[in-house]
């Protein structure tokens, strides 16, 4: 497995993986684009706006990260790679670049909550999903970087 930077030559591969991830793992979500409306929503504006990281295994792209400043726009592995730890090196790249990072998932979707909550992420909204092209109630997530060298169990003395 390896992890490199995505490149505009990659966006038409991430845009398949990503239909796919949809549809098998995220399938009470409904088809509201055509896979030509993806390819260009990657390449015009989720390359444009995101610093993007890919990860390949014997030269098939099976997940990718994007995120910028303070946010994570997407992160999706695929169905066959999910369960042994990609996800969560894809997301080391977006928290060492942040100090802050926030996201959005779905509430139904119960195994991305489980992993952003189990890697220190926090649930801070609630919505009914009125506000997204899916209409489904969604929650966002707030991670922050803790100080260096301080632990949970600090007390300072006074």
């Amino acid at each position: 497995m390896t992890l490199r930077r995505a490149a505009l030559e990659d966006m038409s591969a991430l845009a398949t993986l990503f239909r796919h991830v949809m549809r098998t793992s995220l399938s009470f979500l409904p088809e509201l684009h055509t896979p030509a409306e993806d390819l260009a929503f990657f390449h015009d504006r989720l390359f444009a706006a995101n610093e993007m990281w890919l990860a390949q295994e014997a030269g098939a792209i099976v997940g990718f990260i994007a995120f910028h400043e303070g946010f994570l726009d997407h992160l999706h592995v695929h169905p066959d790679h999910q369960g042994k730890g990609l996800g969560q090196e894809l997301l080391a790249r977006a928290k060492a670049a942040n100090a802050v990072l926030e996201l959005w998932t779905f509430q139904e979707n119960a195994r991305a909550r489980s992993f952003y909550e189990a890697r220190g992420f926090a649930a801070v909204q609630f919505t009914d999903g009125a506000a997204n092209e899916e209409r489904r109630p969604d929650v966002r997530y707030r991670w922050t970087a803790g100080p260096v060298g301080v632990t949970k169990d600090f007390a300072p003395r006074g």
